[in-house]
Order: C-alpha cells, then sequence, then structure tokens
C-alpha cells in the first residue's frame, strides 16, 4: 500500500473510540465478586496500545471523558499505555452522571464450558455524545500527520452523532492520504435503539467507501455490509475457510477500494481452549497465518484487536501482507494469554511465535 513515511508524520497511528474503565473479577465471576481489578479498554483504542506498548509506534486516540476522578483514572492508565492523550476531550462533571459519564464495563472471563461475559454500563457516556465538528480533523491529519487511521463499528454504534462522526473522520483522513483501517465489530444491542440491523448496513455502508483495511469475521461482513455466502450454517462456531473467502472477493468486488481484508479464524472448542489463525486478501491474493491449534486462553477479550494492532504494524513496518497477517496472529494469540483487553506481549515475544519458538521457560 502507499503508505506515508513515518518523517512525514507526527503519528504512526490515531485512533477513534470509546474507552471504558473494564472492571475485571479475575477468576470469579462478577455476581459474586467483592473486588476487581481494574484496566482500561475500547476496541478501537486496545489497537494504538497494542502499536505502542508491543511494537513501539507513535500513537494517539482521539475520545472523550467526564472530567471526574473515574475519567482521570482511565486517563492515567492510557497513559502507562504510552498513547498520547492530545486529543481527548473532557466534559464538565454534572455531579451524578446524569447527562453525561463515563463508561464502565465489567468483564469476566469465562473458563471450559463457561464462556466469558461482558455487562457494559455505558449509556450517556462522554465518547457517546461526540459529534461532527468535535475534533479538528485538519489539525490531526493535515498539519501534525497520521500514517494509519482506526475506527470501528462499535463506535459508530454509540450513537447517531458517533456515526457521523466517524463518516466525518474517515473521509477527512482518505483527504490527507492516510490508510483507514476498520473492524466492523457488528454489536446488535448496540444499534438496537438507533435503527438496528437497516441503520447498521446504511451507516456501515457509507463508512466503507473510505476504508482501505477491512476487518471483521463472518458475521461482521453479513451484518453490517449485507453479504451472504449460500450454504453456510451461520449457527456453527466457525465457518469453511473457502466459503470465507469467497464472501471476502464479494466484498472487494462491491468496494474496490479496499485494499486490504482480513479476519482472525477462531474455533472455539471452550472458553479456555481455540483453535487460531488469520487470513487477509490483498490484490487479489490471500495470505495465510501460522495456525495455532488448541490455543490456551488466559482472557480472550481484545484478542481480536490485538491481531488487527499487528496487521497494522506488519503493513508500516514492512508492508508486507504475508508479514502483516503472521504479526497479526501471533500478537492476537499472545494477548489471549494475559488478563486485561490489551496486550502484554513484547515484539521479541511476538516474532518468536511466528518463527515457531516454543513455551519452554525463558531464563
Amino acid at each position: 500500500m502507499d503508505i506515508k513515511p513515518a518523517s512525514a508524520c507526527q503519528f504512526d497511528q490515531v485512533s477513534l473510540g470509546e474507552v471504558m474503565l473494564r472492571l475485571d473479577p479475575g477468576e470469579g465471576r462478577i455476581r459474586t465478586a467483592r473486588h476487581f481489578t481494574a484496566w482500561e479498554g475500547g476496541g478501537e483504542y486496545n489497537t494504538s496500545r497494542g502499536l505502542r506498548k508491543c511494537f513501539g509506534l507513535r500513537t494517539a486516540v482521539c475520545t472523550a471523558f467526564v472530567d471526574n476522578e473515574v475519567g482521570h483514572l482511565i486517563e492515567d492508565l492510557i497513559m502507562q499505555g504510552g498513547v498520547a492523550t492530545d486529543f481527548i476531550q473532557w466534559r464538565e462533571d454534572d455531579g451524578i452522571g446524569r447527562t453525561v459519564r463515563n463508561g464502565l464495563n465489567f468483564t469476566e472471563r469465562g473458563f471450559g464450558v463457561r464462556g466469558a461475559v461482558g455487562v457494559p454500563d455505558r449509556g450517556n457516556t462522554a465518547a457517546s455524545r461526540l459529534a461532527p465538528g468535535d475534533f479538528d480533523w485538519e489539525d490531526i491529519f493535515g498539519r501534525r500527520g497520521a500514517r494509519w487511521f482506526h475506527t470501528g463499528g462499535i463506535f459508530a454504534a454509540l450513537s447517531e452523532t458517533t456515526a457521523l462522526l466517524t463518516i466525518e473522520a474517515v473521509k477527512a483522513a482518505k483527504k490527507h492520504g492516510t490508510i483507514v483501517s476498520y473492524d466492523l465489530n457488528y454489536r446488535p444491542s448496540l444499534w438496537k435503539s438507533i435503527g438496528g440491523l437497516a441503520k447498521a448496513r446504511e451507516v456501515n455502508r457509507e463508512i466503507a467507501r473510505y476504508v482501505d483495511v477491512m476487518i471483521g469475521n463472518e458475521e461482521d461482513f453479513t451484518a453490517s455490509l449485507g453479504f451472504e455466502v449460500e450454504g453456510v450454517d451461520h449457527n456453527i462456531s466457525a465457518i469453511p475457510l473457502d466459503a470465507f473467502k469467497a464472501m471476502i472477493e464479494t466484498a472487494v468486488r462491491a468496494y474496490p477500494n479496499f485494499q486490504v481484508a482480513a479476519t482472525t479464524l477462531r474455533a472455539v472448542k471452550s472458553a479456555t481452549v481455540n483453535d487460531w489463525s488469520a487470513i487477509c486478501w490483498n490484490a487479489g491474493n490471500f495470505y495465510e497465518s501460522r495456525k495455532y491449534p488448541n490455543l490456551e486462553i488466559l482472557d480472550r477479550v481484545g484478542g481480536g484487536d490485538s491481531f488487527a494492532s499487528g496487521l497494522q504494524f506488519g503493513f508500516l513496518a514492512k508492508n508486507d501482507p504475508q508479514l502483516a497477517v503472521d504479526y497479526g496472529a501471533a500478537h492476537g494469540a499472545l494477548a489471549s494469554t494475559t488478563p486485561g483487553d490489551t496486550s502484554m506481549a513484547t515484539r521479541r515475544e511476538v516474532e518468536k511465535l511466528m518463527a515457531g519458538g516454543g513455551a519452554r521457560v525463558v531464563r
């Protein structure tokens, strides 16, 4: 892809999305917890943190918080991750969160036959109130410069205004020659109150016109963009690879602006054991990652976001689709072995896994 050189931009990557405070009961259940570990997390932001902490790139996040102690706790967690906070918008606290508040996400990891559970508490959040005009895209993409912009279907679904803001942002990024990636991340519960499936398709089809790198699983492409593959049972945990490739080929014909389409391939054997790999399409060819059968999972939340950040690194650093999908799959696999939404892996660990390295003790 034609990616701006690092020397021409202040940031390698900028993301747009909501960042919530994740409250994690560890090995226990939300309903019986007596204490929680606090993390920060958000589908779009997680890619920026992975690119900064694991791969050493310069990243920033565009989001909003209420100016209170919880908002500044999330800000502090973002700072610890090394992601620039230049573009965070602050909203006045009304005292009780009646008009605006910070988002919470209670998440338990699951184990064996018990699946992971997420209970988001994100109504009326500062990020969901963001609207067109809230960010100076001419400054971000023009004067400062960003090589890559990432956002996704979770943020676009938070409200009617965030959908419009996402469209505004991808148009501005394209105007300035910034690569745009988008993770479809279809969540029916988020679209339910703002028009449901029909609205999801309307918004995502408009956004897709400006996307260079489209990321999503089979359900995402079907629900968000309306692509179907005949003869596939959508209730099974993993569709045949050839069927998914056919869907991708249909999508790139419909949207010739897609330079890359990518997805993780996950066969769920239990909450703690998955078969894991990934593929990406680029310039008419498919590239498959190394396969990680029987991947043992500690915390699956954020694995797909870590795949997305590894994929982005592969293109930003190497501009090579095979390396990109390999970096993405390895990074996502490693992120699934640690708690929290975000990656704790190092680039050296990712490259060791890509090369087939094992899990022997390191001394």
